[in-house]
């Protein structure tokens, strides 16, 4: 747990004072029993697995197979040289095709990552960030393409920069001008895509770099209190971006104090974002969240273990009111998931929506005395974290000081030495552990996917109007200079098939790099 001591049992004297969120319905500010008052009764979550390998042809099939099988949303994951916004033939791409996600270089392979899956009935998300608006605008043009408009599509892009210099170090700018295009792509969705999400504020991967659920928690929310401050300084009301805000929460071990952490995340939001931002609308002050099984939780030894591990995450999740959910399938620790353990994920999802009967209330949980102490802890945990970070100067001093990145690093070494000394244990690893030879099937990427996907990068070079791309980097390297949004840019970019790593570089002539240091 996150420090937290707990008692051998809880009685009604442990509530503390009288809390009238306690009292409130399901779908009644400040929403600490769920935003909607019908919970899953109306509508289950969006079982959405996160998908991507290879070849934009190979993970298009794997879409397929998954939607085929009761997936209700698609979850797109990236190869690292396109995370990092290079193509695939760039020398500092080499031998990293396809490994982790799927690789995009240009428009043409989003179209044929998306052939015949029609993009204004599904929704889709797709974890990128540094060139999030790159990624997005390829989106948006190959939805175009389909017939459908912007403003019909619905999805989210991962688009949280701030988390990327505390946790994952997929970073490429600096700090200013990357959040300069986080709010650019806020403001632009919010004036063009009224249905999609343009941001997903991740505590994901903050807690997979180790930390805590408070961590998790307060750092998490801190970032989104600064996207928010951002955009209001840039002049947008607060009302007409905040109901297209999103989050993205890890769901760990410890059962009850990962549904306590998200029953506190969505009161704390509604009470900042309605006394602190002043927002009026009832959506501005919802939170609404993904959540992913633990992938750190996963473990190598005795991998069959790991399908009960993620199934009490899964139920976790949907105790703690999520929107979506992506449960992990049993071979990560190994390798890219088979199909048949990526079926086995999402029927765990299955089964706890049509089996266990979980859904047939909301916030079945409400009112335990455990519980409700344990989602107070969390709470004062995670403001204890907002003081420290607002002495600090704010977040984007705390990420320069480097205190966000030593915190994280001081849990994850706390977390470590307990495992070491057994007084955490985990079945397989350091308890109960066998010398049993595993036998697990092991998923390997198409040799053939990169030879592909270099041709067509090579034809989409050959047959474009070279003239029309370098005319729209010449204005995308103008607009970057000033002070515009650089969205419509970026979209006239990608529509003449300027690549991604052509798209990057003239984002970099004009901004440069974020280098490597002590504080991220």
């Amino acid at each position: 747990m996150s420090g937290i001591r707990v008692d051998r049992v809880y009685t009604h004297d442990r509530r503390g004072p009288s809390d009238e969120s306690r009292e409130s319905a399901p779908g009644e500010y400040p929403y600490l029993r769920g935003i909607h008052p019908s919970g899953y009764r109306s509508k289950l979550w969006t079982m959405r697995m996160f998908a991507g390998f290879g070849s934009a042809e190979e993970t298009n099939a794997r879409f397929r197979y998954l939607l085929d099988h009761g997936q209700s949303g698609l979850s797109v994951a990236f190869d690292l040289p396109t995370l990092y916004g290079y193509d695939t033939d760039d020398p500092l791409a080499a031998g990293e095709f396809g490994k982790g996600g799927v690789a995009v270089s240009s428009l043409a392979d989003m179209e044929t990552l998306f052939e015949g899956i029609p993009l204004g009935e599904i929704t889709t998300s797709m974890t990128v960030n540094a060139p999030a608006a790159i990624v997005w605008a390829m989106y948006i043009a190959t939805a175009e393409r389909q017939g459908t408009p912007p403003a019909a599509l619905g999805g989210t892009i991962q688009n949280d920069i701030l988390k990327e210099y505390t946790a994952q170090n997929e970073f490429v700018f600096p700090v200013e001008p990357s959040m300069r295009l986080v709010v650019d792509t806020i403001e632009y969705s919010a004036r063009h895509l009224p249905k999609w999400n343009p941001i997903s504020i991740s505590g994901y991967h903050i807690r997979e770099a180790g930390a805590t659920a408070v961590q998790e928690l307060g750092f998490t929310l801190a970032n989104g209190f600064e996207y928010v401050r951002a955009c209001i300084e840039r002049g947008l009301a607060v009302d007409d971006f905040a109901p297209r805000l999103s989050f993205f929460f890890n769901v760990h071990q410890d059962f009850f104090e990962e549904i306590a952490k998200l029953r506190a995340a969505r009161r704390i939001w509604a009470w900042e974002m309605r006394e602190t931002f002043g927002a009026r609308k009832e959506r501005s002050c919802w939170l609404r969240t993904h959540a992913q099984t633990a992938g750190a939780a996963l473990t190598a030894q005795q991998p069959e273990n790991n399908l009960a591990r993620v199934a009490l995450q899964a139920m976790a999740a949907v105790l703690g009111g999520v929107q979506s959910l992506h449960t992990n399938s049993m071979d990560e620790a190994w390798a890219l998931p088979t199909e048949e353990a990526a079926r086995l994920a999402l029927r765990t999802q299955q089964i706890i929506a049509h089996e266990t009967g979980v859904t047939s209330t909301v916030d079945p949980l409400g009112g335990s005395y455990y519980l409700e102490w344990l989602t107070d802890r969390v709470e004062e945990g995670a403001y204890d974290y907002f003081r420290r970070i607002e002495e600090l100067g704010g977040v984007r001093a705390a990420i320069e000081d480097g205190f966000l990145v030593s915190e994280i690093a001081d849990a994850a070494e706390v977390y470590q030495r307990k495992l070491e000394r057994r007084e955490r244990l985990v079945v397989g690893v350091n308890e109960e552990e066998t010398d049993e030879e595993l036998r697990i099937p092991v998923m390997s990427v198409e040799p053939d996917g990169e030879r592909r996907h270099l041709k067509r990068l090579n034809r989409v070079r050959r047959e474009r109007d070279g003239a029309s791309v370098e005319a729209s980097l010449r204005r995308l390297r103008l607009a970057a200079s000033g002070s515009e949004n650089l969205m419509p840019p970026i979209l006239d970019a990608v529509r003449a098939y300027a690549t991604l790593g052509e798209t990057m570089q003239a984002l970099r002539d004009v901004w440069g790099e974020q280098g490597p240091s002590s504080s991220v």
